[in-house]
């Protein structure tokens, strides 16, 4: 209080939760979900994977160990809840799924005959918020389109990735997080193009675990020589009648 009988106002450090400073990373009041990777995990906002948010994983192609790079995460997800996999560029297969520790039952594959069918799922699935995970793998959405996408993520708490092409880095995109990843041998070397929080101009390098070794995962065909993870590779199946509708797992 001053001599004059008015008080005088502190400065406060709290600020809304939807700003953040330049200078640290923004925190919500929803925590993320762990990646299973320390290292990578204090580098992200809320110390995980958001919930809630689009987060674009891009790549100079499809089966360089992003999979497994998810897997820590995607295995603490409640197997009540689905993960769905959005027209991803090859056959999933069920069995090197399962030896990765995710229940078959939990698994939904979605196979749209279109883009803009795949685009019409997606935005249905996060507005409904009934699922766990969204991957999705959009064939060059448009920046209208993905805003749409990000929008209905927030009206839920679906962990929701989209695989684009290394190339996509170059364009505008409205994923509050955006990863680029390129393989490094046994490990990923991770570029963070986009953040809440400041500028991450230095490459983190995250060790991928091998593949779980299973009965079911040996009962398996050899897999193909590759150093990548067998669920990020086509693994031969069972042969099965023809179908095209979109097949649920499980």
């Amino acid at each position: 209080m001053s001599s004059a009988g008015i008080s005088t106002p502190r400065a406060s450090t709290a600020i809304h939760p939807l700003l953040w400073r330049g200078s640290q990373l923004a925190r919500n009041s929803r925590p993320g979900l762990d990646t299973g990777h320390v290292g990578l995990s204090r580098q992200l906002p809320d110390g995980g994977w958001p919930l809630g948010s689009l987060t674009e994983l891009l790549l100079p192609r499809p089966g360089i160990g992003e999979i497994r790079l998810l897997l820590p995460a995607l295995r603490r997800l409640p197997v009540q809840r689905s993960i769905v996999l959005l027209h991803p560029p090859q056959q999933p297969s069920i069995q090197a799924w399962q030896a990765q520790g995710i229940p078959s039952r939990q698994l939904l594959w979605i196979a749209p005959a279109q883009a803009a069918d795949g685009l019409w799922a997606a935005e249905q699935i996060l507005k409904q918020g009934h699922c766990a995970a969204l991957l999705y793998w959009p064939s060059r959405p448009p920046a209208t389109a993905l805003r749409r996408l990000h929008l209905a993520a927030q009206a839920g708490d679906t962990a929701f990735f989209a695989f684009r092409h290394a190339e996509a880095a170059h364009a505008a995109s409205p994923a509050p997080l955006r990863l680029l990843l390129h393989p490094a041998g046994d490990q990923l070397r991770v570029d963070i193009l986009k953040r809440r929080g400041p500028v991450h101009d230095t490459s983190l390098l995250v060790p991928l675990a091998p593949p779980r070794a299973t009965a079911a995962a040996d009962s398996m065909p050899a897999f193909s020589e590759s150093s990548h993870a067998p669920v990020d590779q086509r693994l031969p199946d069972a042969p099965q009648p023809r179908r095209t509708e979109p097949v649920l797992a499980g």
